[in-house]
């Protein structure tokens, strides 16, 4: 696909002096938040997409790629090896189904190499001081586990100091040598992270940039991951189980119990 091609597949969204870009060609990726004027997500470098994408029909890794459902074992690609990570739906062509000025909505149909048939939807919606970002999984066949989720990459630096990251946590799922979790809770460890974390009463993390800019990032769901190893930027996973939850802590999304799980987040300017 080329720049032009590119650059005429993604959907503008404007509330104030906010505006966000979504490419459903790439992924229903959120390929851009300007606050202000303030570019405030990493953007594409070196072949690699960054922005903000969707986790669908999991989220982080899948042990070797393998998940049981029943009796069935299934593989995926391996494309973290030796796991499998984040989706298939960060890769796939999404459809427009509905837009305004502040407000979309795109579907996904899921579909090989994910065993089972079912639809995703994305909406977003927009506001001068918050972004709402709604996913469901449904099916109309047979049931089967599945996780949703979103993975921000954040700025950094957005010019003046670097990002601080604020949240308190009931515990941090313990990371093996595979960098999966163990299955062990301990009490949370300090930075630097690619880990797990327990809020039982919902994803609460702020992201402050000193003298710019504070993002909080909200969910009802009670995991997220924290990864902050890169140079770069910082990424805060809000997500309906923890990795590898497809074999260790199943959601059964059936004809009667869809999946849905949304995030908010919510920014106010500093200074």
């Amino acid at each position: 696909m080329s720049s032009e091609e590119k650059k005429n597949t993604g959907v503008v969204l404007t509330a104030g002096d906010v505006e966000v870009t979504v490419d459903p060609a790439d992924g229903c990726r959120v390929e851009s938040l300007r606050i202000g004027g303030t570019e405030v997500l990493r953007q594409p470098e070196n072949g690699k997409h960054f922005g903000s994408f969707p986790m669908v029909p999991w989220c982080g890794r899948t042990e070797n790629g393998r998940f049981r459902d029943g009796d069935k074992v299934h593989q995926l690609p391996v494309n973290s090896p030796p796991h499998a990570i984040h989706g298939t739906g960060r890769d796939g062509r999404w459809r427009t189904a509905v837009r305004d000025t502040a407000s979309a909505s795109f579907t996904y149909d899921l579909t090989s190499p994910w065993p089972y048939a079912g639809r995703v939807t994305q909406l977003f919606e927009l506001t001068p001081d918050a972004l709402t970002l709604t996913m469901g999984v449904e099916t109309y066949d047979n049931s089967f586990p599945a996780q949703v989720g979103w993975h921000p990459w954040f700025r950094r630096n957005l010019g003046g100091q670097d990002v601080t990251l604020d949240f308190t946590a009931a515990w941090q799922e313990e990371r093996g040598e595979n960098h999966l979790p163990t299955g062990r809770r301990i009490d949370p460890l300090p930075s630097p992270w690619d880990d797990c974390f327990g809020m039982p009463d919902g994803v609460d993390v702020t992201l402050t940039w000193p003298g710019e800019l504070e993002i909080r990032v909200t969910s009802r769901e009670e995991w997220v991951v924290v990864y902050d190893e890169q140079e770069a930027a910082v990424c805060v996973e809000p997500q309906t189980g923890p990795p590898n939850g497809l074999n260790t802590l199943p959601r059964l999304v059936t004809p009667v119990d869809p999946l849905e799980a949304s995030t908010t987040w919510t920014w106010r300017r500093l200074g």
